[in-house]
């Protein structure tokens, strides 16, 4: 089956919710997103799906800021490397094409801009506005 590119909510719903249930078994990242999401991933998931759907479709329906819940995980390089590498994955292995590449390089700078972050703020003991 040839694969298309990301053009729908559908397809941000696909992506987001098998992303997700990878996450959730993951040895690694799963525990710490199980631990924090505990009884509240179905909201979760939904303002992922206003998050991809605004980067992605230009279909503004995701307001806040992105960063801040994520500030003082117990996360580290190896945590965003499992996260990234999950991502990179599921995202191409259903789909192919200009905005499928986009959600990739958002998923990579996000991860780079969100670990830099975390280490900043780890080793200033400085709080991210919020």
């Amino acid at each position: 089956m040839a694969k298309q590119d990301i053009t729908t909510m559908e397809d941000i719903k696909l992506l987001v919710n098998t992303f997700y249930s990878r996450v959730q078994e993951d040895m690694l990242i799963g525990p710490v997103f199980n631990k924090i999401l505990d009884g509240r991933w179905e909201a979760h998931l939904e303002k992922m799906y206003g998050f991809w759907q605004t980067l992605l479709l230009d279909e503004h329906t995701y307001f806040g800021s992105p960063f801040p819940p994520h500030a003082t995980l117990p996360v580290d390089a190896a945590h965003f490397d499992a996260w990234l590498n999950l991502w990179s994955h599921t995202v191409r292995e259903f789909f192919e094409g200009e905005k499928t590449e986009e959600a990739v390089l958002r998923g990579e700078k996000m991860a780079t801009m969100f670990l830099s972050k975390i280490t900043y703020y780890r080793n200033t003991n400085a709080k991210p506005l919020s």
